[in-house]
């Protein structure tokens, strides 16, 4: 990997980044009203390209390297990319919903994992610890830093302090006009290395955490991501703008979690 120079976003083009991200929270969290057991992927893909397109934007994954779908939805032990299926969700089983949207030019991106019904506590407590590890990540995506900065507290958070495993196939990256730009964020690395972050700069965070071993390998539809040892995986990402002293995030769980509290099929975490 050859590091490239990372583009500067200006406040007009982060508002339009913000407003690609507005469209996109309240799209994951309409399609959280009516995740439930016994739904399928085939009719969350539909259901959000739908309110994507209804709302003025375009969905960044429908496309994107010939990737079939507006979502990628995965589950249990698969990771990401996991192309929406006719399969039926069912109770016990986590899901992962990763989406972009492309509206004025600009995309944003994020995801979530969600739990139906009885999960295993062991599973549950992956889960807060990946959403956990995000959050602990974004802290460090401060002008100045590195992005071994953010992978250092995220690995450290989840490898050292809890028994999961970091994917490291897989990264975090910079959002604009493009879906994936540099700098690559990793979920693993040593605090000062990596490239040097500067303001204004725009970059998903993406902790993708492993309840086994980290090794993952790809399905024979070659998108699907899952682990080897088949443990669970849990996923979480916003998109931030880098600043001084704090980031600033421009995707929202908050609706998505609102939707999950009323919605008895999910739980909570």
């Amino acid at each position: 990997f050859i590091a490239m120079a990372i583009k500067i976003k200006t406040p007009e083009e982060i508002e339009l980044i913000r407003k690609s991200c507005e469209l996109l929270s309240n799209t994951l969290a309409e399609v959280a009203k009516i995740l439930k057991a016994g739904a399928t992927g085939v009719e969350m893909d539909k259901f959000a390209e739908e309110y994507i397109k209804s709302h003025g934007g375009h969905p960044s994954f429908k496309g994107y390297n010939r990737y079939p779908a507006s979502l990628c939805i995965s589950m249990n032990d698969e990771v990401v990319h996991g192309i929406p299926k006719t399969d039926v969700f069912k109770d016990g089983d986590i899901i992962s919903l990763d989406c972009g949207v492309y509206m004025n030019g600009y995309h944003g991106d994020m995801a979530y994992t969600f739990g139906i019904g009885n999960v295993r506590a062991d599973i549950l407590q992956l889960m807060r610890v990946t959403k956990e590890a995000l959050y602990l990540g974004i802290e460090q995506a401060v002008a100045g830093k590195r992005t071994g900065d953010i992978g250092f507290v995220i690995q450290d958070y989840c490898e050292r302090q809890h028994p999961y495993k970091c994917v490291r196939e897989l990264v975090g990256h910079g959002v604009g006009k493009t879906l994936h730009e540099d700098p690559q964020v990793p979920n693993y690395g040593r605090k000062g290395d990596g490239q040097k972050l500067p303001e204004n700069c725009v970059i998903a965070i993406e902790p993708m955490i492993n309840l086994g071993k980290r090794d993952v390998y790809t399905k024979r539809d070659n998108w699907t991501i899952a682990t080897q040892d088949g443990s669970p995986s849990a996923h979480f990402e916003h998109t931030v703008v880098v600043k001084p002293g704090k980031a600033e995030i421009l995707s929202t769980f908050e609706g998505i979690e609102k939707a999950v509290a009323e919605n008895g099929d999910l739980v909570k975490i």
